[in-house]
């Protein structure tokens, strides 16, 4: 663990992490569940920094069956997805409590919006720099160094921390 940053509580069999636990990685995401023989293994619940979960089985560290649960309560359901899918662009929040007025856009499902710092852009889990190509959490605490495929797909995809022209420059 000393080498992983990561802390374990609980009981340890032949050295191995088994039983009840608390593993705490390094990004503060937190298993609290059954362990086997060093593995996730039996029921157990991941908490990710952003109020978000992830209840589940677990057999030898993979997931058998799973269950998603958004910060703000909503359960993510594989089948009966209804929430910005491919037909329905709008956000959770929109769907719960009307769309705004025209010309109100509604960047986020969080309302108002995160600020982003200059030159940034919200990733999702963070913010990340494209000049020093790192991803830090909202508390601006690192997390990651983002390698080509990332960083090409944040720049692609995800919201910038400043505004652009688009289409004509207005003349002056």
């Amino acid at each position: 663990m000393e080498y992983t940053g990561s802390q374990y509580i609980g009981e340890f069999v032949d050295g191995r992490m088994e039983g009840d636990a608390e593993y705490i990685l390094p990004t503060e995401t937190k298993y609290i569940g059954e362990m086997k023989d060093g593995m996730f293994h039996g029921q157990g619940t991941l908490y990710f920094p952003n109020g978000s979960r992830f209840d589940a089985v677990w057999e030898k560290g993979l997931v058998v069956k799973g269950t998603y649960t958004f910060s703000d309560g909503l359960q993510y359901d594989t089948e009966n997805w209804h929430y910005c899918d491919s037909y329905d662009r709008r956000f959770y929040t929109e769907i719960c409590y009307g769309l705004k007025p025209a010309g109100i856009s509604q960047l986020t499902n969080m309302d108002p919006p995160r600020k982003i710092p200059p030159g940034c852009y919200d990733c999702g889990d963070g913010f990340y720099n494209p000049n020093t190509r790192i991803v830090k959490d909202y508390n601006y605490r690192f997390l990651r160094n983002a390698d080509d495929d990332e960083h090409e797909w944040i720049v692609r995809t995800c919201r910038k921390g400043w505004d652009e022209t688009m289409g004509p420059e207005p003349k002056s």
